[in-house]
């Protein structure tokens, strides 16, 4: 198959927004939670629809009082947290445009995004961020900035405070405003390459497409149903879900660090979550590591391999009774622990943003949580396809949303189309135009479509390598197999224009003292002594022979090299999403790339 196309569940009125969304959730007499926040005792108190219509018309009369006209962009800066959510809403009852900033963001970032978006405001999480904004507008004479509202401080006060004469009718004017073809926000890419575009997303974008994933989800997304937020929302993906939950009238907790997350699942209990690839890599690694430390590896190990195969049964169709038994012993003895360490109410969970792979996602379905992985990006507002509970292919990123199309192309690039996809880039005219073909937008990737109408992806069209013999090479096959192991935090395929594949790996900071301890190691070992230990670089050739195994001889890694510190967003080798900066590793680490082919005869 090479083109699929799936109609739209749910017709939107085009003068309709995303304020609606919020409207129609207060109008209902059940008054669904959309929200949820933390009480100081470990609890969390819900906000209904109808208080969180107040709070955001209370915002929105702040803005518009403070000068804040219809159109203009407001930006954004903060941690995941509730405040994000209300400040993004009450932008958008205002009639203005919100503009997302990470909040690791440097001053030069900052000071980029401000500029070309011509922000006239921003909304910050505390001190050290408003400080960030502040020499931003400063270094860069942003003449437009003239607010700076701290959640932290008395920001969100002295906006409802400043608020409190503006009229009821004009909210009700200024939030009717916008149509679905207008521009609700402007995203700017969390940048692999280059500096980083303006996307603008509509509010078609954010509603057509919630509704009708929330029709095509309705296991998923629906009232009463509980998620706990913890990726970033200055994030696509996570914005989206966020907005997905107000379509449905399912509630958002949210956890603004990480080292909470496991805590807050156990006390809040979401019935489903959204992840990075990552994240579910880390869970799985994490148990297994919890299970070797206390002598249960081969409990663990058995188990996982029951899960799998279980999984893999189910999928086709019929569990040979002996796997059934299996299972259910191993239910008992691990699958309910890994699901109560999540809450224990957690049925599915959400993955996006790079590929899974087949093992994690029949692991964790094999446990009894379903993975639905989807594939999007920043531009197509998150999900181009997605697997439903009664459509899912593990392995596969599913089959379009209903309103979304996916063509591929002659040289295999995935090809847009439909209610996701973007406006147009900010500013810039001639990168929109490059940016489509034939009305149907340019992913950058690479996949097919099967039979079934469900799209794999193999690879994004950018980091193909091309050896100096002429052989194509997708690393994304050979860096995931090899990440996957808990010893190895990342993993980049190095070969363009070179005689030979080869790899640069960083081990996992976490893990590596139980492996230290597991293999009889002196537990003062540093990252860098033990990126050159015998044993460590033996368990690395292992895991490479193996992921060698996935691939052609040419495609083969010949040589690698453990570097001694890891990529993190810190030194700049990832984005805030996680993805890796290839050509931030491969300038910085040029000198260990020429090494390895200066001295090595393959």
């Amino acid at each position: 198959m090479r083109e699929i196309s799936v109609p739209v569940l749910v017709d939107v009125p085009r003068n309709s927004n995303t304020t609606d969304l919020v409207v129609r959730q207060a109008e209902k007499p059940s008054n669904p939670a959309l929200f949820s926040v933390p009480d100081g005792d470990g609890k969390w108190q819900d906000i209904s629809a109808t208080e969180f219509r107040s709070q955001v018309e209370a915002v929105a009369k702040g803005l518009i009082a403070s000068g804040v006209n219809a159109g203009d962009r407001v930006a954004i800066m903060a941690r995941t947290r509730y405040e994000w959510s209300l400040a993004d809403f009450a932008i958008w009852f205002a009639g203005a445009v919100s503009v997302p900033v990470y909040e690791t963001s440097s001053p030069a970032q900052v000071a980029w995004i401000l500029s070309d978006s011509g922000a006239v405001g921003a909304f910050v999480e505390a001190a050290r961020h408003e400080n960030v904004v502040r020499e931003a507008a400063a270094s860069e004479n942003l003449s437009a900035l003239q607010h700076v509202w701290q959640f932290d401080g008395n920001g969100l006060d002295v906006l409802r405070t400043a608020g409190a004469g503006v009229e009821d009718q004009a909210i009700a004017a200024r939030r009717a405003m916008a149509g679905l073809d207008d521009v609700a926000t402007v995203i700017y890419t969390s940048g692999t390459t280059g500096r980083p575009k303006g996307c603008e997303l509509t509010h078609g974008n954010f509603v057509e497409l919630a509704d009708n994933a929330a029709a095509a989800l309705p296991e998923v997304a629906h009232e009463g149903a509980q998620t706990i937020m913890f990726l970033p929302l200055a994030h696509v993906f996570a914005r989206f879900i966020s907005v997905l939950c107000v379509s449905a009238g399912a509630t958002v907790a949210h956890t603004s660090d990480v080292k909470n997350l496991l805590p807050d699942l156990q006390s809040y209990k979401p019935t489903f979550i959204l992840a990075v690839p990552r994240v579910f890599e880390k869970v799985y690694n994490n148990s297994m590591l919890k299970a070797e430390d206390g002598g249960k590896g081969k409990i663990f190990h058995a188990g996982a391999d029951v899960a799998i195969a279980w999984s893999k049964a189910d999928q086709a169709g019929k569990v040979p009774l002996m796997l059934k038994a299996k299972h259910a012993v191993f239910d008992r003895l691990l699958y309910g622990k890994i699901r109560t360490a999540m809450g224990g109410r957690v049925q599915h969970a959400v993955s996006g943003g790079a590929p899974l792979g087949d093992r994690l996602g029949h692991f964790f379905h094999g446990i009894g949580l379903m993975v639905l992985e989807g594939y999007g990006l920043t531009e197509t507002t998150a999900p181009i396809t997605v697997n439903t509970p009664k459509r899912i292919k593990i392995g596969s990123v599913g089959a379009p949303l209903p309103g979304n199309a996916v063509r591929i192309a002659d040289d295999g690039e995935i090809l847009a189309k439909g209610v996701c996809v973007l406006k147009g880039y900010f500013n810039r005219p001639d990168l929109t135009a490059e940016a489509f073909a034939d009305g149907w937008f340019r992913t950058g990737d690479i996949g097919q479509l099967d039979d079934d109408g469900f799209l794999f992806i193999t690879g994004r069209k950018k980091e193909i390598i091309v050896t100096a013999s002429g052989k194509n090479v997708v690393p994304a096959m050979l860096e995931d197999t090899i990440r996957a192991n808990a010893l190895v935090s990342q993993c980049v395929v190095v070969g363009d224009q070179r005689p030979f594949i080869s790899a640069l790996i960083t081990l996992d900071e976490e893990a590596l003292p139980g492996w230290l301890d597991r293999h009889q190691l002196p537990a003062g070992t540093t990252m860098a002594e033990a990126a050159e230990h015998p044993v460590v670089l033996a368990e690395i050739q292992d895991l490479v022979d193996g992921a060698n195994t996935t691939v052609s001889r040419a495609e083969a890694i010949k040589v690698f090299r453990v570097v001694p510190t890891d990529f993190t967003e810190t030194s700049g080798h990832l984005t805030p999403s996680l993805k890796i900066k290839r050509a931030q590793v491969l300038k910085d680490y040029s000198g260990v790339v020429e090494g390895i082919y200066s001295s090595s005869k393959v």
